[in-house]
């Protein structure tokens, strides 16, 4: 399975948006186009191994996760999910609005929300449950790389139940911008990054699309093969 094709649907910002440079210049990767891309030398001289603080979230690109990768079942294809994304994005729904901020999460700086509204535990929660049908079974080694001793019994249901632990009442909206970060270095890091982000000036911020990724093997970077605009449900 390490060399089939695993697919992942994410939240992302429109491409070209602030928020898309943003986090595609931190990352160095550019998950619309494939294209690596220059670290400002602002990062650079603040933190000049940035390019190994990064290198985990950017096999990855900027997102937050909805359905986390996953290879696809038996019978399965990547148009029928491609079909089965437009079908989802195309029914209306209540459309989850946050307040983003940069801060921390298990030892990872990422933007999140100042507080996540109903509609997007909603949002992630159709997604985990629309999807799941197309996902693969997790393999015993797959489950094995989760360390599900280390995870609460919650979490562990989730996993064996939908693939991934943080879902549902575990689901927590972030997209990550660093790897994970020793107390002493986050700290500094963080205050970095709030202070950039909050150059953008972006007091909302419309969790309005969804994504399809696509990783081509183990080895490779993911990167998009197609969006959908969410529909929003009239008043």
């Amino acid at each position: 399975m390490a060399d089939d094709p695993r697919y992942a649907i994410y939240y992302v910002p429109p491409p070209g948006s602030e928020l898309d440079r943003f986090g595609a210049q931190l990352l160095g990767y550019d998950a619309f186009s494939g294209d690596d891309l220059p670290f400002s030398d602002g990062i650079l001289r603040a933190a000049p191994d940035w390019h190994d603080l990064t290198r985990d979230p950017r096999k990855y690109g900027f997102h937050a996760t909805l359905k986390a990768p996953m290879s696809l079942a038996h019978g399965k294809t990547e148009i029928e999910l491609l079909a089965a994304c437009a079908a989802f994005a195309a029914t209306p729904r209540a459309i989850p609005v946050i307040r983003p901020v940069v801060g921390s999460i298990s030892g990872f700086i990422a933007v999140v929300p100042s507080e996540p509204p109903p509609e997007l535990i909603h949002l992630a929660a159709d997604c985990v449950r629309e999807f799941d049908l197309f996902r693969a079974p997790l393999t015993e080694a797959d489950r094995a790389r989760r360390n599900p001793s280390q995870l609460t019994p919650s979490q562990r249901d989730n996993l064996d139940r939908w693939g991934y632990p943080y879902v549902m009442d575990d689901f927590r909206f972030h997209m990550t911008l660093t790897g994970r970060l020793g107390a002493e270095r986050r700290d500094c890091l963080l205050k970095m990054l709030a202070n950039r982000f909050a150059a953008l000036d972006l007091p909302t911020l419309p969790i309005d699309r969804i994504a399809v990724f696509r990783q081509e093997n183990g080895a490779s970077r993911f990167h998009i093969v197609a969006q959908y605009a969410l529909v929003q449900a009239s008043e």
